[in-house]
């Protein structure tokens, strides 16, 4: 790995969970970040706000900018003004169940808006060399043609967000082989961590738990618990991200944990740690069952391993207590506020 002192590197989406980890590994490397923000009424940067008043970092090297990755002529006007080394697309309509209820806006979100990063990195290349990360989803292997799933896996999407991250996916694929573009896709499988947002399941069941641990909200009610996913820590996944854009050349790789549970044990896991009773606080609600389930992602990431020296580090159980530990303290903060 090369010094990294002088290189800079433009995030979309870098207000959110992965976003947020991201930038704060590029920083110690020694990185400007440049993010891409979309304007509203209200502040968005909560995950991020942390990093200017931290000391050891240089908080004049983060800079963020407004846009948004479905208007095309403003991101390539940004990418040039700014010129960074790196592009990292984690910007997109994430949430698969809401994808179902929107998906005009995820497809050009997630998978038009990637076109325009990679359209935006092919012009700028014409002045300087940039290598482009996209962030590739599981759940574009959907009804899974084999297990574990591979880089050589057949995509099978089950949902509008999974339709647009394999269009996402094939048109960095295009530029990398039409214009030499240093273009490469990440397949993450499921990470999580206390920045997760809180409609995720993961982040809804730590959330819930703590609070029903206080008083301060009396059941959880989750769709499906048969659904198995491979869970690993969003800061483990960032390195990897990295890693593959200082790979010597632009593959595509998966990122995994290799073991997969159920939604079912996650909550057995997370209430455990509370001493609380599942049967007593835990009900089905049909309304967050999917149209069309995935019912099994594993991942194998020995590529990654082998390639790019990256494995995940952290296990389910040391997710699930790191999550509620930080959803407790928030709970004791709602519950100090409320008395």
């Amino acid at each position: 790995m090369s010094d990294n002192t002088g290189k800079s590197a433009f995030i979309t989406g870098i207000t959110g969970q992965d976003g947020s980890y991201l930038a704060e590994l590029l920083l110690q490397k020694g990185y400007t970040v440049h993010g891409l923000v979309r304007r509203s009424s209200s502040f968005t940067t909560g995950r991020i706000d942390h990093i200017y008043s931290d000391p050891h970092v240089d908080g004049t090297r983060l800079l963020l900018h407004y846009g948004d990755l479905t208007d095309g002529q403003s991101l390539t006007n940004l990418v040039l003004e700014t010129e960074p080394d790196e592009i990292y697309n984690l910007g997109a309509q994430s949430h698969v169940r809401v994808s179902f209820d929107q998906p005009v806006y995820t497809m050009q979100a997630t998978g038009a808006g990637a076109l325009n990063v990679l359209e935006a990195a092919r012009i700028l290349q014409r002045k300087k060399e940039v290598r482009v990360y996209q962030a590739s989803s599981s759940e574009m292997y959907g009804e899974v043609m084999e297990t574990p799933q591979t880089e050589r896996t057949p995509f099978s999407p089950q949902s509008p967000y999974a339709c647009a991250k394999v269009y996402a996916f094939h048109q960095t694929v295009n530029y990398r082989k039409s214009y030499g573009l240093f273009a490469v896709n990440g397949i993450l499988f499921n990470h999580e961590s206390p920045r997760r947002g809180e409609t995720f399941v993961t982040r809804k069941i730590t959330r819930a738990a703590a609070r029903i641990k206080l008083g301060l909200q009396d059941r959880l009610y989750l769709g499906n618990l048969d659904a198995r996913r491979d869970w690993g820590f969003a800061g483990d996944y960032v390195e990897g991200m990295w890693r593959m854009l200082q790979h010597s050349s632009p593959e595509d790789f998966v990122l995994a944990t290799g073991r997969t549970e159920t939604v079912r044990r996650f909550v057995e896991l997370v209430f455990g740690l509370l001493d609380l009773d599942i049967e007593r606080y835990v009900g089905i609600d049909t309304r967050y069952f999917r149209p069309a389930e995935v019912d099994l992602l594993l991942g194998d990431a020995s590529k990654a391993r082998a390639e790019l020296g990256w494995e995940a580090k952290t296990d389910l159980e040391s997710l699930a207590r790191m999550m509620v530990e930080h959803d407790l303290e928030l709970a004791r903060k709602e519950a100090a506020l409320a008395g």
